[in-house]
């Protein structure tokens, strides 16, 4: 008898599943929008033109070794990721009281902001602490705070499915009814699964809310720049934020952003009171980070560190950025005329009012299932769909079974 056999079998990743699914499929025309990857026009990888040239940098680098980085990371990639969240004028990093902790990619950051707040978030071992998360939300934000620790997880009012926007009125009356001193996971820009952003005078109004009631923001920030294609704009709700004098966390990925999905880089920005405050919790973190994975990798950080300390690349690479937004954006616009070139039933200004890489299209989970078995088009059970996976060449295709979803099944 084996000490495992009474182990449970987990169930599968669902986006990782629906991609597995969709390798196995062998009809012609399949066609995968699940997984939140970045697609050229031909359906391909693309490796940003400017990591390929940092990356020949880095290579050419004599004096670059394999020694191990100190246990936060590496001090120039912190600071210059702070900086791009904040921006190059931020009170906050003039007065120091900015830090950064390297974590792997978006998801290692938001669980070491997890893990601190469980255990020094207003007193020690705060396993009651409410976490709010959007309703829907990016599946892993339950489970890194989960696992963290944390016992009480609510859902706060985001998605309003009749009208397919943002359910403000009901996001507010959330805010003003949670506990003072609840942690809300706040989206900085093209929310994941839905695409759909507050516009700045919502911002304006949560912020209020928040700062009356004294409510923790930790924003999770996975899409700057690759939303709209301009690095401040999708910036604006953490600047706004911190401009408001609040202590924060912002959980920063490059993944997507830099194309780097596989080198797993992503920064913890904290935002504290002062210099001595954010002294001790990055004290307190450094802790953490020891006994989880220790000290973290450096090629990744490498790479976007010298993007953003060198003005020449890093305009570079808000070009490559803007590409790739642009991309999408056109996506967007294509999609919704084709559907209602074709008369399909219902409204589609959603596909356009929604930014980023996701759309939440509306499709019900029987449309869904029509759309995987009949048409070969793999998307998630909710009706999220990647636009990057659009192209010139599948995007009629698309089109025309969505419209055959709505029309066929109901």
């Amino acid at each position: 008898m084996s000490i495992f056999s009474e182990v449970p079998q987990a169930p599968p990743v669902a986006v990782f599943k629906l991609s597995a699914d969709f390798r196995e499929d062998g009809h012609p025309q399949k066609v995968n929008l699940g997984v939140g990857a970045y697609r050229t026009d031909e359906c391909q990888p693309w490796v940003l033109p400017v990591v390929k040239k940092v990356e020949r940098l880095i290579v050419e680098d004599g004096s670059l070794n394999h020694e191990y980085l100190p246990i936060l990371g590496l001090p120039e990639f912190r600071s210059a990721s702070s900086k791009v969240a904040l921006g190059d004028e931020s009170a906050a990093i003039k007065e120091n009281r900015v830090g950064g902790v390297q974590a792997l990619g978006g998801t290692g950051a938001l669980r070491i902001g997890a893990e601190f707040l469980r255990r020094w978030y207003n007193g020690v071992n705060n396993t009651a602490t409410p976490i709010y998360v959007s309703a829907p939300t990016w599946e892993n934000h339950n489970s890194v705070f989960a696992d963290a620790g944390f016992k009480d997880i609510r859902p706060y009012h985001y998605w309003d499915a009749a009208k397919r926007g943002l359910d403000l009125a009901g996001l507010l009356d959330d805010l003003e009814k949670a506990p003072e001193l609840s942690v809300f996971v706040l989206h900085a820009c093209a929310h994941n699964p839905t695409g759909t952003d507050p516009t700045p005078e919502e911002w304006k109004k949560i912020s209020e809310i928040m700062k009356r009631r004294s409510l923790f923001v930790f924003f999770d920030s996975a899409y700057q720049g690759f939303a709209s294609g301009d690095l401040d704009k999708d910036a604006w709700a953490i600047r706004y934020f911190v401009s408001e004098g609040f202590e924060l966390f912002v959980a920063q990925s490059f993944s997507k952003n830099f194309g780097l999905y596989n080198e797993r880089v992503g920064n913890l920005t904290v935002v504290a009171r002062d210099g001595e405050n954010l002294s001790r919790t990055l004290s307190q973190m450094e802790k953490i980070v020891r006994t989880t994975w220790s000290n973290p990798p450096s090629q990744g950080a490498r790479i976007v560190s010298k993007t953003l300390n060198c003005p020449e690349l890093f305009a570079e690479w808000k070009g490559n950025v803007k590409t790739m937004a642009d991309r999408v954006l056109l996506m967007r616009d294509q999609l919704k005329a084709k559907l209602q070139a074709q008369g399909t039933p219902g409204t589609w200004d959603h596909i356009t009012q929604q930014i980023g890489m996701f759309s939440f299209t509306g499709l019900n989970p029987k449309q869904v299932e029509f759309m995987i078995k009949e048409k070969h088009v793999y998307l998630m059970a909710s009706g999220r769909i990647n636009m990057c996976g659009l192209t010139t060449k599948n995007i009629d295709y698309v089109a025309q079974s969505i419209h055959d979803a709505v029309t066929q099944v109901q």
